[in-house]
């Protein structure tokens, strides 16, 4: 039974523990032993915490059986990404020049994890600065995409939704600037939600001064195999701290999340080539959904072009400010070359110019508000072009204008703060297809909910699959 432990869900894991069918002990050896199995040929996890978590295991143990009350994610195994503060733990963000930039103390969403029961048995890779659609860099090294090492698992949260999407660890932590947790969850065929700005608590000690953009546009969020543990995640991440001033207490789920509504449908673009299997799993959604009850418009979400190309142009002239220069100093040459296609592509604004775009961003946010009073839900892909060559934008500055094009669906909803979330729907020519479900500020329930539909439509499951083949 032991063996097979690294196979189940984070609600089963919690029911299976709360209901004294196994330890947390059982459940970590299992993880553990999966993870030293398979992580030696994907490199998804940076390090391994063995000790400490068979350590917080015997501890969540022992306080079940004083008669303690258990937390949601008790005895639930579970990664971190390398870019937040794990105490006692360096936060590397994949530069070996930080590789002494130990934590002392958790980052808020850690803290809440750990409080809530969880086991921490490892820290996901990332590329270095979480800079780019590719989880690679000279200090950790590449993760391969569990499906086809020939491409890329996504980027930045690469580590962790090939970790999740392989059995080691039931919930990853991921953050999200411009498609970090969506990219990588499409990607790697698991569940990946990007929360609201201000839904999960983002402060990190280590490095507490974020550029504004950072502070409008990144969030945390985790990546599960199912759309039920990204909701259980979403439960314990999102407990609030004064560390993070920009933190909401809005409601994790209200009344009406299932009524049946209008959904935008939003499955071709003539900015961008677009993959048939693409559009054909926006199309074979809505055809679920519809079959739900739901009410399907073709529609094209306002001002898209624009607020797409925004995301970025706002992110590097920022960057540009505040940000490169550390990066590139510090970077692989991977991360060099990338961030200076970005630069080389993008606008050199001034500061009436950058004061503008703040202006006009607000103007597109409401012009999107009052899209999402007639369509609740908008259904469309998370990239236009299925999964990334490895390397794909060490290239030329043109590849990389093109593959900017590629992710509008990703770059569009994270400059409005929006949530997301990327649900897979199934397999084409051997890699995971999937959708994206956008709803308005803080209506992730609205999109747990569609997912789950979706979810249950199409009966995939990565582990399952890779388990299979």
């Amino acid at each position: 039974m032991t063996q097979a432990l690294w196979k189940l869900s984070a609600t089963e894991v919690a029911s299976r523990i709360a209901h004294r069918e196994v330890s947390a002990r059982q459940v970590t050896e299992s993880v553990l032993a999966r993870i030293e199995d398979i992580n030696p040929s994907i490199n998804a996890l940076a390090m391994v915490n063995a000790a400490s978590a068979l350590k917080a295991a015997d501890d969540a143990d022992a306080a079940q059986a004083r008669g303690e009350s258990l937390g949601l994610l008790h005895g639930v195994p579970v990664t971190i990404k390398v870019n937040v503060d794990v105490a006692g733990e360096a936060t590397t963000d994949g530069v070996a020049a930080l590789k002494d930039n130990m934590a002392t103390s958790d980052s808020p969403l850690v803290q809440s994890m750990r409080e809530a029961g969880a086991i921490i048995v490892g820290r996901s890779n990332a590329p270095a600065f979480s800079l780019r659609w590719f989880t690679d860099n000279s200090f950790h090294g590449r993760t391969l995409n569990p499906f086809d090492p020939a491409v890329t698992p996504g980027g930045s949260s690469g580590g962790a939704a090939a970790a999740t999407a392989l059995g080691l660890g039931a919930i990853a932590h991921g953050n999200d600037y411009g498609g970090s947790i969506r990219y990588p969850a499409w990607a790697c065929g698991v569940v990946g939600l990007r929360t609201t700005v201000g839904r999960v608590p983002s402060y990190k000690a280590s490095a507490p001064n974020r550029i504004i953009t950072n502070q409008q546009m990144s969030v945390q969020g985790p990546l599960t195999r199912t759309v039920a543990d990204a909701r259980l995640a979403l439960q314990v991440m999102s407990r609030g701290s004064a560390l993070d001033p920009q933190w909401v207490p809005a409601p994790l789920e209200n009344s009406d999340c299932q009524q049946r509504t209008r959904i935008a449908v939003f499955k071709n673009w003539t900015h961008s080539k677009v993959d048939p299997s693409v559009s054909e799993a926006v199309a074979q959604a809505a055809h679920w959904l519809e079959a739900a009850g739901y009410v399907l418009e073709e529609v094209e979400p306002p001002h898209f072009a624009e607020v797409s190309a925004m995301q970025f142009h706002m992110v590097m002239n920022d960057m540009r400010r505040a940000g490169a220069g550390f990066m590139q100093q510090l970077g692989d040459d991977a991360l060099r070359r990338a961030l200076q296609h970005y630069l080389d592509i993008n606008p050199i604004w001034d500061r009436d110019q950058n004061l503008e775009a703040f202006t006009r961003r607000f103007n597109i946010a409401r012009d999107w508000a009052v899209f999402f009073e007639r369509y609740p839900v908008l259904l469309m892909p998370n990239s236009w072009e299925r999964q990334l060559p490895i390397d794909d934008d060490q290239g030329t500055a043109e590849r990389m204008s093109q593959i900017l094009l590629a992710q509008s669906p990703l770059l569009s909803t994270a400059v409005l703060g929006l949530p997301g979330l990327s649900v897979p729907t199934g397999i084409v020519a051997g890699l995971p297809v999937g959708v994206q479900i956008v709803t308005s500020r803080f209506r992730e329930d609205i999109a747990l909910h569609v997912g789950e539909l979706i979810e249950r439509a199409s009966g995939f499951s990565a582990l399952q699959h890779l388990s299979a083949t």
